[in-house]
């Protein structure tokens, strides 16, 4: 009995620019979302918006390292490790609002909202970055080399100087 044969892993490296595009727009909105969570709710519900943000992030991170790395093996491996690491996702998460009281000074209700919206906003914010980036599915292919001393296409019929009849 012969084992599968394996897929190589590619060449080009994952591309983790979004986890930055990301970080800084959960920022941004955390930053006015935050006070007007402690205006309206107080301060618990300020330091969950806080809470719930850095959770977002740092699972989306999280996630996004693991898949990269996993790919990086083989790239069959990236569904599992996203599906393994959205399982580990969701009991840290149940963990986390679990062992917060529910009359504590953490609003849970508060805290799992942002965590709802938060995924939403990272979710579109991956939407776009995938929509706006040229993504190869196969590789490019190489850049033509330099035929002669003259330049990449030196042998290539010059538009402005038609070739003679005679």
């Amino acid at each position: 009995m012969t084992a599968a044969p394996r897929t190589p892993a590619s060449s080009a490296p994952w591309d983790l620019a979004f986890l930055r595009v990301g970080a800084l727009v959960s920022a941004a909105v955390t930053a006015v979302a935050a006070p007007v969570a402690g205006i309206l709710g107080g301060w618990g519900s300020a330091v969950a918006v806080l809470v719930g943000a850095a959770t977002v992030v740092a699972f989306f991170v999280v996630s996004g390292l693991v898949i990269a790395w996993a790919g990086g093996i083989e790239d069959s491996l990236a569904l599992p490790a996203a599906l393994g690491t959205f399982l580990v996702k969701l009991l840290v998460l149940f963990a986390l609002l679990g062992s917060l009281p529910e009359d504590g000074w953490l609003d849970r209700l508060v805290l799992a909202w942002t965590v709802i919206a938060g995924a939403l906003l990272w979710s579109g914010v991956q939407m776009r970055w995938v929509w706006t980036r040229q993504v190869f599915y196969v590789s490019p292919p190489a850049a033509p080399a330099a035929t002669r001393a003259g330049g990449p296409d030196a042998g290539a019929p010059d538009p402005a100087r038609p070739a003679s009849n005679g």
